[in-house]
């Protein structure tokens, strides 16, 4: 199996010697990971595999990126963390039919609230003990059931297979996301130009740039001998904290959020990024195959940039009201608080705030979770259009 892994890395043009391969190994065999390790365990940890495979293999900071990105890839994300713990028997997920309901009995299916959907959900586990299917009380497939995928409920909570009808108050699942590319190149120079809008330049650094006028009078003086001047390079002084929502419904924009993450990235020179899902919790991450093991607190991020920072969310606002309104709304673990509470410590933090949202414009006033996220924020929610840009770049100026 790490032979490949070890061919991986060749092939990602990181120089790593058989010798160090064999070192590994020996490693492995040893136990300086693993349960015979001297930090015991119960299993195989792949964070302690990749943190002892990077010690050994990579011998300059430089390759990190690159170890990041081949180790990603020849594991596939095969280890993902998750706060809902108690395993559900995959059989019991299988979907093997699906009734078909008319509208009329769909209208006639009743919504569970929050606290009762939770209070079931809890019942159900300790109560079920096979699998079930087209039920409406179980968690199973193709039914009315709250609790399960493949059927139709208003306000359910899905479990194990894929969204259909995008009702789900709660989704219990595992997810991988990938980062978002800031090497996309631009298909015009419009994200560029407008996000200029927010500048202040300044000149800093080492003696980078020459400095033309300096140089013709500095030379015109010293009798026609060159007399070259230079000047730190002019770059905008601008300081921005930029959070993006990634996976679910973002997967529908990712062109475009790519193409606003490069441009950003071109543009800034002070610019620090960090990922979210739907909304803001407790933590945040900068690589998405790592987001459990490496996280950032979110109250960490709030103290360590002043408000020189202009703060600006990137994400489709898209997601059950739950989620922002409800502690324990997240679809992947268990927050103590509500989003809203989040949010609302981030704006009061950066006063220079604004949110782009990739949505079409026309369909916010139909999505209750946008108009929530538009009101936390004080209406400053703007399209992801040249004009969108514009005016929340002028806004953020001030």
């Amino acid at each position: 199996m790490l032979i490949d892994f070890f061919y991986t890395l060749r092939a990602a043009k990181l120089p790593v010697s058989v010798k160090e391969f064999l070192a590994l190994l020996e490693a492995l065999q040893v136990g300086v990971v693993g349960p015979k390790s001297e930090l015991g365990g119960d299993g195989w940890s792949l964070d302690d595999f990749y943190y002892l495979a990077r010690t050994i293999l990579v011998k300059d900071e430089k390759h990190f990126d690159k170890f990041d990105r081949a180790f990603a890839a020849y594991f596939k994300g095969v280890e993902m963390l998750t706060d809902l713990t108690q395993e559900i028997p995959q059989d019991w997920l299988r979907k093997l039919l699906e009734r078909e309901l008319s509208p009329e009995e769909k209208a006639a299916i009743e919504a569970m609230g929050w606290d009762e959907l939770m209070e079931t959900l809890k019942k159900r586990l300790e109560e079920q003990k096979e699998r079930h299917q087209g039920g409406n009380k179980w968690i199973g497939t193709g039914g009315t059931s709250p609790f399960g995928h493949g059927g139709y409920n208003p306000a359910g909570i899905r479990i194990g297979g894929p969204g259909r009808n995008k009702s789900a108050v709660k989704v219990w699942e595992q997810r991988a996301y990938r980062d978002y590319d800031d090497t996309q190149e631009l298909g015009t120079r419009n994200i560029k130009v407008a996000l200029r809008r927010l500048r202040k330049f300044a000149r800093q650094g080492g003696e980078l740039e020459l400095d033309l006028p300096d140089t013709i009078r500095s030379t015109a003086a010293n009798a026609g001998w060159l007399d070259i001047k230079m000047v730190p390079e002019r770059h905008n002084n601008v300081k921005v904290l930029l959070l993006m929502d990634v996976g679910g419904t973002m997967d529908d924009h990712i062109q475009r959020v790519e193409e606003l993450f490069s441009a950003a990235k071109a543009e800034f020179k002070h610019l620090e990024f960090y990922y979210f899902h739907n909304c803001v919790y407790d933590f945040v991450w900068k690589n998405n195959h790592r987001r459990f093991a490496e996280k950032f607190d979110t109250w960490d991020i709030i103290r360590k940039y002043n408000q020189d920072y202009k703060l600006i969310f990137v994400g489709d606002a898209t997601m059950s009201p739950y989620e922002i309104l409800q502690p324990g709304g997240s679809v992947e673990y268990m927050n103590e608080e509500p989003g809203a509470e989040w949010l609302q410590r981030l704006t009061h933090a950066f006063p220079h705030h604004a949110w782009i949202n990739p949505e079409p414009q026309g369909v916010w006033q139909y999505r209750q979770s946008i108009d929530i996220i538009q009101r936390l924020m004080g209406g400053r929610m703007y399209p992801l259009s040249v004009k969108g840009l514009e005016e929340a770049m002028r806004l953020l100026s001030k």
